[in-house]
């Protein structure tokens, strides 16, 4: 691939790396043609030094909404029980084209979602790289392999979307011992839409002793939903609408009662915000790798565990009736007594409300819409395993505060909010009681000026942050620390063909993971397509 200004880039890198002054001049004074290939500041999968086999799993060109179909057959040569399992896909576009987004799956297990970025008219290149272990348990048969990155290509829109997705298995050899992964991934059986949920039915062995949902849950498809952050009650004169407001909740119901509430992460795709120019170079958190919700489920298993058929429910609190945009794909993973055919055991608490949901218009030059919103919901159970009996106890808490202020005709659009989603989960049985807390905190500071004149400027602040740490017998044994800011400022003409947009950008991304043994934080930043900054700290 071309690098805009490369020898620009490799002065730029160095200086930021104490390497000493650059040589060259500083970054273009607007966007060009061409920019840098996109980049993300999060760290690669670590991997053991065993051997390695790969397979491809995906080979194609997305130009239409027509599924890419093959078959995967698992490696040889790397054994059935693999320490890692990592999934690489490899991107390429050039032309204009919007934003896509895309799944992958194999078997039916959603293994990846993803999004595009936006290209240069020359090119652009970029990868995605994930962690796909738990899935071995669906990997080690052959299995029918769909994907599909909807996409339209015409006269207009001429950026083809190639892409290239391998599975890279690492096998279990001395000192790197065989994953801890799932013993099934389950999908939901005669998945369909039921008004604005999604609901099927799963059936798990009747041994199972864990049992978590995770669900790749997204608002898309370019209508409102997409932003459904910044939508409001009626009686607030703003395009985008929804009875109850911004406030959103992923549920996840079995057999009609609520088993799991989760905040939604507010991602922003690469055309977000009006502003393409934000993103071309760092897309912000979550947009090409976006992470499953996960609800744990075992307080149910001893319910679940009857060898019959149980309905999953999965809705978005807020969304307007028979308003569609949620996309919300559903894997079950299962973890079983291998000492024991059945596994039995019942629900013993379950406390529950309807989310809390207030908003307040106050009109004016400046119209300003401020909501307030959450939920919790506590549920227990045990089981009766091989290794005694097994309590199970799950407490969950989300909010959401944010404060949305326009103007006329929408010239200025600025949000400021905050979610948070805080998890405990505490397993009680022989010895010591094991409790692993979570606390995830989401932010957004944006505002949009100038949108009905000449010149348009977005402003963005992002962040996904999350603190872990597990207890045993209230000692802490593991832990861990993410922290993720994205920060931009871009400009450009409107209306104008592409040469006369003069647009400018500059964005940052600062990715901070640390835990025992581990630590990674990485700096990027750029200036008109021009990657300007990759500082390491650890």
């Amino acid at each position: 691939m071309r690098r805009l200004l490369l020898a620009l880039c490799a002065a730029a890198t160095a200086l930021a790396l104490g390497a000493g002054p650059a040589t060259a001049a500083g970054p273009p004074t607007e966007f060009g043609t061409d920019w840098h290939d996109p980049v993300t500041a999060g760290p690669t999968v670590a991997v053991p030094d065993t051997t390695s086999c790969r397979v491809t799993v995906a080979d194609t060109e997305f130009r239409d909404y027509t599924p890419y179909k093959s078959s995967y057959t698992p490696p040889k040569g790397c054994g059935d029980r693999w320490n890692k399992v990592v999934l690489r896909l490899e991107g390429s576009v050039a032309g204009r084209q919007y934003d896509r987004l895309g799944y992958l799956r194999v078997g039916g297990v959603e293994v990846l979602r993803t999004s595009t970025p936006e290209p240069s008219p020359e090119g652009i290149a970029w990868n995605v790289e994930k962690d796909v272990t738990r899935y071995a348990a669906t990997l080690r048969s052959p299995q029918p392999v769909e994907m599909l990155i909807g996409n339209l290509v015409n006269e207009t829109y001429t950026g083809v979307i190639k892409v290239k997705v391998t599975l890279t298995f690492y096998a279990a050899e001395g000192r790197a011992k065989p994953a801890a992964a799932p013993d099934r991934v389950l999908t939901l059986d005669g998945a369909h839409e039921a008004g604005t949920a999604h609901e099927g039915t799963v059936t798990t062995p009747r041994n199972s002793e864990r049992i978590v949902a995770e669900v790749y849950a997204t608002g898309s498809g370019g209508g409102c939903e997409e932003f459904w952050y910044l939508t409001v009650p009626d009686a607030a004169p703003y395009s985008c609408k929804a009875e109850d407001g911004p406030y959103r909740e992923v549920r996840v119901a079995v057999d009609g009662r609520l088993a799991g509430i989760a905040a939604p992460y507010p991602t922003v795709w690469t055309g977000g915000w009006s502003n393409p120019f934000l993103w071309y170079v760092i897309p912000g958190p979550r947009a090409f790798d976006v992470r499953p919700l996960e609800y744990d489920l075992t307080p149910f298993a001893g319910q679940l565990n009857d060898g019959r058929p149980h309905r999953i429910t999965v809705s978005v609190a807020g969304v307007p009736e028979g308003q569609s945009g949620w996309s919300t794909p559903t894997n079950i993973l299962v973890w079983q007594d291998g000492k024991a055919s059945r596994v039995t055991g019942a629900l013993t608490a379950h406390t529950a409300d309807e989310p809390r949901n207030t908003t307040a218009y106050a009109p004016g030059t400046e119209h300003r819409l401020t909501a307030e919103g959450g939920n919790s919901l506590t549920v227990s159970g045990y089981l009766d395993t091989s290794h005694g009996r097994v309590t199970t106890t799950v407490r969950r808490a989300v909010a959401a505060t944010s404060a949305h202020r326009w103007t006329e005709k929408e010239a200025t659009d600025g949000l400021r909010a905050r979610w948070t989603d805080d998890e405990t989960v505490t397993v009680r049985g022989r010895g010591p009681a094991t409790t692993t807390r979570a606390h995830r905190v989401y932010t957004m500071d944006g505002e949009i000026t100038g949108a009905d004149g000449p010149r348009l400027r977005t402003v963005m602040t992002m962040g996904d942050r999350a603190d872990r740490v597990t207890l045993r017998g209230g000692l802490r044994t593991d832990w861990s620390r993410l922290d993720d800011t994205y920060t931009g400022d871009a400009a450009y003409n409107q209306d104008v063909p592409r040469d006369q947009r003069h647009a400018t950008g500059v964005s940052r991304e600062r990715y901070r993971l640390t835990g025992p043994g581990r630590c990674h934080d990485r700096t990027l930043a750029t200036a008109q397509g021009a990657l300007t900054e990759d500082r390491r700290r650890c």
